[in-house]
């Protein structure tokens, strides 16, 4: 069923002879692509290259695929823009911080599914982000994304023209997250709306940067209509995720930890080995989700 399969919504694309995904340092010419990513049901992103190879060795482990402790490659090392691990149907890979580095690996990445003839994909952004009226450490699974202005929309000019596309992300998928939260059964985890941002400080309503030209009463009175509006936490790269997955055809999920609870503060300050438990949530969650779909719970 061609429905399964990733779309690709370039003809332009059809009229190359060769593709080369060059941010991978991969290409149709050079790698039989098919062979080497053909098996991929999971695809798995995240911001730091450190998280991702981190993800695909307890993946490996959770699945029992390979020797315990095993070195995964990165696929990606003729190139320090993004890392790429694979273990049996499950691809990890980096976009890095904000809209511009996650577009960029999306296109190729979505490019790369369908070179591979992959079917029925499903992609899941872990991460980290700002929690809003949520204790630190909680898991939400994304409703909608939506701008700083709570508008479940991604907004991009192309050709000198706006172009608007719709954020909305796999209901199905994430009420299946939810259950699998309930069967792990160790943090709290919410389903609501995301806030995606074009910045981390000004963006976010900080007081924190180098520049910041309001009181702290407008930002806490901003995080109090986005509390409203229906949004848990704030990060950076979800509005642009869910509208190139939505337009190749792919199920999508967003899970993101929140690290801190914005209506109290602003900076960081759990201690590291908080975070590293904290960041290890959402692999545990997807980990579960992986797992109980391929038959392994």
């Amino acid at each position: 069923n061609r429905e399964n399969f990733i779309h690709l919504c370039n003809p332009h694309l059809e009229k190359m002879e060769e593709d080369i995904l060059y941010h991978f340092a991969l290409g149709t010419g050079t790698h039989d692509l098919p062979a080497l990513f053909g098996d991929v049901k999971f695809v798995c992103v995240g911001g730091s290259p450190s998280r991702m190879k981190t993800f695909i060795t307890y993946i490996a482990d959770e699945l029992g695929l390979g020797s315990l402790g095993s070195e995964h490659p990165n696929i990606c090392a003729g190139t320090d823009r993004y890392a790429m691990y694979k273990v049996g149907p499950v691809l990890s890979v980096s976009h890095g911080m904000g809209i511009p580095s996650i577009s960029i690996m999306l296109h190729e990445l979505i490019k790369l599914l369908h070179h591979a003839k992959c079917s029925n994909v499903t992609i899941i952004r872990i991460g980290t982000s700002g929690g809003i009226g949520l204790e630190p450490g909680s898991v939400v699974i994304t409703r909608q994304s939506v701008d700083a202005t709570f508008k479940p929309q991604f907004e991009q000019v192309i050709l000198g023209k706006t172009v608007i596309r719709s954020t909305d992300l796999d209901e199905q998928l994430a009420k299946e997250l939810m259950q699998c939260s309930k069967e792990i059964n160790e943090f709290n985890t919410v389903i609501g709306n995301t806030m995606c941002t074009l910045d981390f400080y000004e963006g976010q309503g900080r007081l924190d940067g180098a520049i910041c030209l309001y009181t702290e009463e407008e930002k806490l009175q901003y995080l109090r209509e986005a509390f409203d509006s229906g949004v848990r936490n704030i990060e950076m790269e979800s509005s642009v995720f869910a509208a190139i997955c939505n337009l190749s055809g792919v199920k999508a999920a967003v899970v993101c930890v929140t690290l801190l609870n914005r209506l109290k503060g602003d900076q960081i300050s759990s201690s590291h080995d908080v975070l590293l438990e904290y960041q290890q949530r959402p692999q545990k969650l997807v980990g579960y989700f992986i797992k109980k779909r391929l038959g392994k719970v």
